[in-house]
């Protein structure tokens, strides 16, 4: 029980480290562009957007799912970053807007899927080795893990 809990944790770990990198990314790009910030912005900014692409692939959901969830995270960091570096504080609206997709995140991460499909997994991430090679070639079974 403890473990699924760490998994889950950790997935929403990832979730966040990538909505800071790819709205931090974004927004130095658009400091830099729209504001005239200095160069080096532009270059941290580029940087926090190869990371936002690496972190996801961390995640043990498939490409689809891991996205969709990904977007109501988004939806939630993104009014929270302009809230504390812009002064943009959210309406009421836009609370009860990010409330709906955070919580339809927490379903789509959650609910157990169909294990004789395959596609059962309880959280959003998971350290077993199956889980980093489904889909796969095992590559122990090849003499190379």
């Amino acid at each position: 029980m403890l473990s699924n809990w760490i998994r889950v944790i950790s997935g929403i770990g990832l979730f966040v480290g990538a909505g800071v990198c790819e709205i931090g990314g974004g927004w130095f790009v658009w400091k830099f562009r729209k504001e005239g910030w200095h160069w080096i912005f532009f270059i941290l900014g580029s940087f926090a957007l190869v990371l936002y692409g690496l972190i996801p692939t961390f995640q043990s959901q498939p490409f689809g799912r891991t996205y969709a969830a990904y977007g109501g995270f988004f939806i939630g960091l993104s009014l929270l970053w302009g809230w504390v570096f812009d002064s943009q504080q959210p309406d009421r609206w836009d609370l009860i807007c990010a409330a709906i997709a955070v919580g339809a995140v927490i379903v789509m991460i959650s609910v157990p899927r169909n294990p004789e499909a395959g596609t059962y997994q309880p959280a959003v991430l998971s350290f077993k080795d199956q889980e980093f090679t489904r889909g796969y070639p095992d590559l122990r079974d090849q003499g190379l893990g």
